[in-house]
């Protein structure tokens, strides 16, 4: 008797080695890489209200979420981020309709009920006209606000949050741990209402009313007790909170150097967000983050711990994050040889344009989609 062989599978080749392996423990894109390269995009959003430039950088990162998400529940939340930004785009037109714009206009749409305020709200108004000058401003303003939402949902859902919280520099531990607990207190509590919900309804009891959701609570907070008590047992046993002596003069350097530092960040995202501060908000900023990173390092000797499997900074995860600290220092540079291009006026009323060279830049955020690795099926 003879059986008939199958068709032979031949082994795909990656062409001259350059496709992208498959993710494992090993090769995995540092999280740090993903939010650096999110906030890349996010700061590129910051120096620009062109809405043709600002949908091209949310069509390149829902680009590289298709391509890399797994299907971890934190993955999913990058479709909520969208409804977000929709949602902040249609309450900043409400407000623009209710309240008034700032922006003066010549083109009437509607004019509305004005209600009359007393004189001490000089300068304030509720209803009266609505200008499509207005109208378009505020549109501007809503979708620039909705691309940084949305910048930081994609980091959300490419970046695994627990080992982003591990890789954490020992001065945070104690922050880590408890955002940790934080962020696995809801998902479990959940699956823990879905369950009881699933096993009501096959007993044929409701699962609707205040009398079930009453029932379902009770176990549900019972649940969320004992794995508190665990959590802390564990974190107990492992000796966590035990710190080592650290001197007088190390202390005090610490909180000189983060306290300096936390201030130069906020002087400098200052700087780049305002028209005026470009100059100085780049070399402050940086000044700002080498001194909290010493801080951070200098405030890590009290804590007595170690590592389990430390994630590295592969040459992968250094071309993600370059590629968005590139998106950012290129749009930085077109602000200052393309400003009219990246700033668009409503008075007078002109169509967006899409300029070349800023838009080819924002294309180099894409460069994660082809570089990271390729994502399992199914997360582990």
């Amino acid at each position: 008797m003879t059986t008939q062989a199958g068709p032979r599978r031949v082994p795909k080749v990656p062409a001259l080695g350059l496709a992208p392996p498959s993710a494992s423990r090993s090769n995995a894109v540092h999280p740090g890489a993903w939010w650096l390269w999110a906030l890349g995009l996010a700061t590129a959003a910051s120096r620009t209200n062109n809405p043709l430039l600002l949908g091209l950088l949310v069509g390149v990162a829902g680009y590289v979420v298709a391509a890399r998400k797994t299907d971890a529940p934190w993955a999913r939340s990058y479709t909520a981020f969208l409804k977000i930004g929709l949602f902040v785009v249609g309450v900043r037109l409400a407000f623009n309709l209710v309240l008034g714009s700032p922006v003066p206009g010549s083109h009437t749409l509607f004019t509305l009920p004005e209600l009359p305020l007393p004189a001490w709200a000089k300068g304030i108004r509720v209803g009266g006209r609505v200008t499509a000058e207005g109208m378009l401003f505020a549109l501007y303003d809503g979708v620039r606000l909705a691309t940084l939402l949305i910048c930081v949902g994609a980091a959300n859902a490419l970046a695994n949050p627990a080992r982003l919280l591990k890789s954490l520099p020992g001065a945070l531990y104690e922050a880590g741990v408890a955002v940790v607990v934080a962020m696995t207190f809801a998902p479990n509590m959940v699956a823990d209402v879905v369950r009881l919900r699933t096993a009501r309804r096959l007993r044929g009891r409701p699962t609707g009313g205040i009398k079930a959701i009453a029932q379902i609570g009770l176990p549900v907070l019972e649940g969320a007790l004992e794995r508190s008590v665990a959590v802390a047992a564990s974190m107990d046993a492992r000796g966590y909170g035990r710190s080592a002596e650290v001197p007088a003069p190390v202390r005090h350097t610490t909180t000189a150097l983060t306290l300096g530092g936390l201030l130069g960040v906020c002087v400098g995202t200052y700087g780049l967000l305002g028209s005026q501060g470009a100059t100085y908000g780049v070399p402050v900023l940086v000044a700002g983050l080498l001194a909290c990173l010493a801080g951070l390092r200098l405030g890590g000797r009290r804590q007595i711990r170690t590592r389990y499997r430390p994630d590295r900074w592969g040459a992968r995860s250094l071309l993600v994050a370059g590629s968005g600290v590139a998106v950012a220092a290129l749009t930085l540079w077109a602000g200052t040889y393309a400003s009219e291009a990246l700033t668009v006026g409503v008075v007078p009323l002109t169509a967006p344009g899409l300029p070349l060279w800023p838009a080819l830049s924002l294309l180099a955020g894409l460069l994660p989609a082809f570089v990271a690795p390729v994502p399992p099926k199914e997360s582990t």
